[in-house]
Formats: structure tokens, sequence, C-alpha cells
């Protein structure tokens, strides 16, 4: 079971952000972020990928594209706090979901300070294990760490059903990953899986200078908003074996890339056909449906097995 770290009390965030206060009195600056660290005795490690975003106006930027007024939302890695005062200040409850417990014990006390009225919860737990939060999320929205953007979104949408918006900041190389179309030179395993949610889309540059430490990469938004179900759990756990089977040798066609899955290349020629996905293709060039139709395939064919 994950630690809960109680935040501030709840209250009507959305009603302060409403009269106006400045951003010097609700978010967090350069100058405050650097004194919170030296607080601590922090260095931003790279082990969990800090970097602290010090920029108020990208701050309210982000939380205006985000569209989360008033929602439940989960927020990963919220460091020293500026993009969850960002989110308290329009009224989001927020779930704070940090692994450095320094951070963890800091953040209710910094945003009880800057905006007593807001609705917060820091629980100290990796984001990757994570199976339970003190509510059901209806967004994400994060400053992801680099290192485990992908997974921990993949974790997310798994565990909890309940997310219908998702708007994160990742490095610009995940971030164009994860909205490619088939047949794009990004296109790969992380587009074909998150695609099951919903359609992704790139949604803003960041500068890096935004940044404290400045990272050494760029950044973009990236996010979705859940489309219709495609299918079980089951069968999405089956259609992701598949994509992971095509992305696994990406420089083979699907006949030869899928036979480990299948047993062997005629098999795997065999369930394709079914599927009516040509067998020559590479995995680049196949969409979602086709790869749920051959995990579809290969199920029926499984059953009619004697």
């Amino acid at each position: 079971m994950s630690e809960s770290i109680e935040g501030a009390a709840a209250g009507d965030a959305a009603g302060r952000a409403a009269e106006g206060r400045s951003s010097a009195a609700t978010l967090l600056g350069g100058t405050e972020i650097r004194a919170l660290a030296a607080e601590l005795d922090l260095t931003p490690t790279k082990r969990w990928g800090q970097n602290f975003v010090v920029d108020a106006n990208t701050v309210r930027r982000i939380v205006r594209t985000a569209d989360v007024s008033g929602l439940d939302v989960v927020e990963v890695g919220p460091g020293l706090g500026s993009l969850t005062l960002g989110l308290t200040e329009v009224g989001a409850r927020v779930a704070a979901v940090e692994i450095d417990q320094r951070l963890a014990e800091l953040l209710p006390r910094t945003v009880a300070r800057k905006q007593p009225d807001a609705r917060l919860e820091v629980v100290h737990h990796d984001a990757l294990t994570l199976e339970e939060l003190p509510f059901a999320p209806q967004a994400v929205v994060a400053n992801l760490p680099y290192n485990v953007s992908v997974p921990v979104l993949i974790h997310l949408l798994e565990r909890f059903e309940t997310i219908e918006r998702v708007l994160v900041m990742v490095q610009a190389e995940v971030g164009h990953r994860l909205a490619a179309r088939p047949g794009s030179k990004t296109y790969g395993s992380p587009s074909a899986k998150v695609a099951w949610w919903g359609p992704w889309s790139l949604e803003g540059d960041v500068s890096r200078q935004i940044f404290w430490p400045v990272p050494n990469v760029d950044s973009v938004l990236v996010g979705f908003r859940r489309g219709p179900s495609m299918g079980s759990e089951s069968l999405r756990r089956r259609t992701f074996a598949v994509i992971d089977g095509a992305f696994g040798q990406r420089r083979k066609m699907l006949r030869q890339a899928l036979s480990g899955l299948y047993g062997s290349s005629a098999a795997a020629t065999e369930v394709l056909e079914r599927a009516g996905v040509d067998p020559t293709l590479r995995g680049e060039a196949l969409s979602l449906p086709d790869f749920i139709r051959i995990a579809e395939a290969a199920s029926a064919a499984e059953t009619e097995e004697p």
C-alpha cells in the first residue's frame, strides 16, 4: 500500500483563483524553488529525472491547456511543487505521487503556505508500481521524469480506468513518438500501445530555459482525451503482445517478427492472413486496429484447435 501524506485542508481553490491573486502569491518562482532545494540540501538527480519548472507563466500555460479546473488529477513527480500549485490554483484536487521522501514531506507544507485552501494529497510511492490513490483520478497532468515517462503513462492508464484526459511534459523525442502515426519514422511500440486509450497529439513546445537545472534535451507537451473502448482487458494484453513482437524486430517482416509469438513463420503467416494483414509488411505500417485484428485472429485460431 502506498504511503499517503495528508496535504492542505480541503477548500474551494477555484473561488480563490477567481479573485485574481498574483503569481507571486500563489505560485513558485525560481528564487523560491532554489531556496526550497537548499532547505532540503537537495541536488537534483538524473536517476529520478529531476528538472524543476521555475517559470510561473509556463505553469499556467500547461494548466490552461490541460483544462482540468475542478477535476480530480494525479500528478507524477511533483518535485518542489511548481505545477502542483498551478493545478490547485484552478480548483483541481491533486494526488501528487512523489518517490523522493524529502520532497514528499516538504510539498504539503509548501502548498499550505502558498494556497491554504488547496486540495492536495501527497503519495510517497514509485509511480511505476502504484496500485491505489486517495481518489479515482479523472486526469493526469505532470512534468514526467524523462527516463520513465512511457512506462509510467502506460501503467497509470492500465491501472486507473477513470482517467479521461492526459497532458504531460516529456522529452521531445518521447512526445513525438507517443503522437506518431503509422508509417512515420517515429512510430513504434509506444505509439501503438497508448493509442489503445485514445488519439494522442502534440500540444506545444517547452523551452529548456524554464527548468532548473536546464536539461540537455528539448521538451514538448503531449496529451490525449479518451476515445471509445477498443475491447476487453484480455484483448488489450493479447494486442500488446502482438505489438511487442512486431517491434521487437522491427526491420523484419511480420511473418518473421511474430514467429516467436506463434511458434513458427508459417503459423504467424496463417494468423496474419486470417486477420487480413499482409505477412510481408513490417510493424511500423500497422495501425492499432490492425494489431487488434491479429490478436483476435490468433485467439480465434486457438479456440478452433482440436
